[in-house]
């Protein structure tokens, strides 16, 4: 099998299976979504979703973020990963969207990346689930599930070597959506350490599943 068919057969089992993907963060608008993808560093989503409500009570907007301080923000993001970074990085955030962008979150991966706490595949989330931008973020889900489907080659080793790979080789109008089958897929399918090939419609194209049954 071609590479093009096994990207052709992917495509169609996530159109077809999983139409409308995406994030499980719960956000209303681009600030709420920033804020929660900071805080999904190296944490899981339900634990966000849990945190995140507390913080936007207190803080509706960016500007009202900008305007706390480590000891006030500290408390509702304890319970987070790595809480001292991302309440600095929070306030770092916001305090350079209303000096630079006049209280707007940008909506380039560029602009976003000169934020505090935002690097490239934050900056690829926000862009693509907001503006719906063909920009791939390839965190740990991704970068494991497409390596194991032989989506791209194993000689791709970073994220961004994989992000070239996807974006090369998946349509342009399905790029936003695919980022969220792959990640939903290794989240609940494709697991690191127990992979549940036996539940999984991809098995027919799946290099991983091949080798384990050669």
């Amino acid at each position: 099998m071609t590479r093009r068919e096994r990207y052709r057969f992917v495509i169609d089992y996530f159109e077809k299976n999983t139409p409308e993907a995406e994030t499980e963060l719960i956000y209303d608008n681009p600030y709420q979504l920033l804020v929660s993808v900071i805080l999904s560093a190296q944490c899981t989503d339900k634990r966000v979703n849990m945190t995140t409500p507390a913080i936007f009570e207190k803080y509706p907007d960016v500007k009202a973020l900008s305007q706390a301080n480590f000891d006030e923000l500290f408390p509702y993001i304890k319970s987070i990963s790595y809480p001292n970074n991302k309440t600095k990085h929070l306030l770092g955030m916001a305090q350079k969207v209303m000096e630079n962008h006049n209280g707007e979150i940008p909506m380039t991966v560029e602009e976003l990346m000169q934020l505090p706490g935002v690097g490239r595949k934050t900056a690829n989330v926000i862009t693509s689930v907001i503006d719906k931008q063909p920009n791939m973020a390839v965190d740990t889900h991704v970068f494991r599930v497409s390596k194991r489907i032989g989506l791209v080659p194993h000689t791709a080793s970073t994220p961004l070597a994989v992000e070239r790979e996807l974006i090369k080789n998946i349509p342009e109008k399905l790029i936003h959506k695919a980022h969220h089958w792959l990640i939903l897929h290794g989240r609940y399918v494709c697991l690191a350490r127990n992979p549940q090939c036996k539940h999984c419609g991809l098995v027919k194209v799946c290099k991983y599943f091949s080798l384990q049954n050669s």
